[in-house]
């Protein structure tokens, strides 16, 4: 490990009590990262045996810029994003994220029956699928992982399962149209707020779906749609017709839009029909 940032945070935690894993997750474990990406780490713990907070607060008071920084108790966030810090370490933002072990593994043996739930939760307007959890594992890189529980689970997300890409496509394949139904009749009232909503709902469907073909975990909407018209299955023109879209709606004309939305779920049906 030469990455300096890292090191001081693993050599900082390694005794926090309790911590079972430490991981590298987000853009810096995929190899997609800029100059300017944070770090997301992930704190694994089990869940009789939760996180020592005080003592992790404790290890992180020497590396951090500002005293004051934001380290939460468990399940402060919700019960799916349930707890971590927001960190500037030598001018560089660090979120730690809380992981109990019990609901990870849980959510993978859920997810390889094609068993998934989708939940609200702060930060995530598409919503919190539990599937997230399994990607997450998947891409991870183990900085800690001291009785290769990272390494056990990381076995159970490769190959993609069959049944998940099936459950993941007959879901949101559905809504893509439900969603553009819905923005169709707020538009007859031209309800913006509503439009813009249904219209952020079908696209981040339409990533799901379009991940699930080729394999790939969705782990946060942000981006994932750009994400998803480079992969080889996708539709053509994706990136460019969810720039025109939000470009219509922030022009008011919402009937392009929905034009452009109705176009984007033709194109989806007919990818599915070949598949």
């Amino acid at each position: 490990m030469d990455d300096p940032v890292l090191v001081r945070v693993v050599e900082a935690l390694r005794a926090v009590e309790n911590l079972s894993a430490l991981v590298l997750g987000g853009s810096r474990a995929r190899g997609t990262a800029g100059p300017k990406s944070d770090y997301d780490i992930g704190l694994y713990y089990e869940p009789n045996a939760p996180l020592q907070v005080e003592a992790l607060r404790s290890a992180v008071a020497p590396l951090v810029d500002d005293p004051s920084s934001t380290v939460t108790q468990i399940g402060e966030w919700g019960p799916w994003i349930n707890g971590g810090g927001w960190l500037s370490i030598g001018g560089v933002e660090v979120d730690l994220l809380y992981r109990d072990l019990g609901g990870v593994r849980a959510a993978i043996a859920d997810a390889r029956q094609g068993r998934f739930s989708m939940n609200y939760q702060t930060g995530h307007p598409h919503g919190f699928c539990s599937t997230i959890w399994m990607g997450e594992v998947a891409i991870c890189r183990p900085l800690l992982d001291p009785f290769g529980l990272i390494a056990e689970l990381k076995s159970q997300t490769w190959p993609y399962p069959e049944a998940l890409k099936d459950a993941l496509i007959t879901r949101f394949g559905w809504e893509v149209g439900f969603a553009i139904e819905n923005a169709e009749i707020a538009a007859r009232r031209a309800e913006r707020t509503h439009i813009a909503g249904c219209a952020y709902r079908a696209l981040c469907c339409a990533a799901q779906v379009l991940f699930a073909l080729n394999g790939r975990y969705l782990i946060n909407e942000k981006g994932a749609v750009a994400e998803a018209a480079t992969y080889p299955i996708t539709i053509e023109g994706l990136a460019e017709t969810e720039a025109a879209i939000w470009r219509d709606i922030g022009g008011g004309d919402h009937e392009r839009a929905l034009d452009r939305l109705r176009a984007m779920s033709a194109s989806l049906r007919a990818i599915l029909q070949r598949a």
